[in-house]
């Protein structure tokens, strides 16, 4: 499984302890704590996702996960990187979370129903939200997996 943009590498961390194999990666490899660096299953990579090429190339992923980070260039890889079955859990923030803080720039602020446009006819949805989390942001969640490929005439 790929944890994008790990940061302190908690997700990475907390899918490790229930024994999968996760590759973790992020520009500042720094950030990670020194747990994730001695975790067993845990492959930690310092890429630019931003500057550089997908450091995958077409690597497959049973899984992917992306927390609070946005870079939406990345979505071709991110759906192209799932076997069939992976699942993709995405969450991050969406416009009207200027009004609790940061992000506040349209460039990192989800548009209205943007997951499920960017997986429509490519994934099929598990699970989704939208709205105010706790009354301190704005947030899009989505669950998708990919379906087998006899199955993908989703409409």
């Amino acid at each position: 499984m790929l944890d994008v943009a790990c940061g302190g590498g908690r997700h990475a961390l907390y899918l490790a302890s229930l024994g999968l194999r996760v590759e973790a990666v992020d520009i500042d490899i720094g950030a990670a704590s020194a747990a994730i660096r001695d975790m067993a299953g845990v492959t930690l990579r310092r890429a630019d996702l931003e500057g550089a090429s997908w450091p995958y190339g077409a690597a497959e992923f049973d899984a992917v996960v992306v927390t609070r980070y946005l870079h939406r260039p990345l979505f071709p890889f991110l759906l192209e990187g799932l076997a069939e079955g992976g699942m993709l859990i995405y969450e991050t923030f969406a416009a009207g979370n200027e009004r609790f803080g940061r992000p506040r720039n349209p460039d990192f602020l989800l548009r209205p129903g943007e997951l499920l446009e960017r997986v429509h006819g490519r994934l099929r949805v598990v699970a989704y939200e939208e709205g105010v989390v706790k009354g301190a942001s704005a947030m899009q969640r989505i669950c998708a997996v990919k379906p087998e490929r006899e199955l993908l005439d989703i409409d």
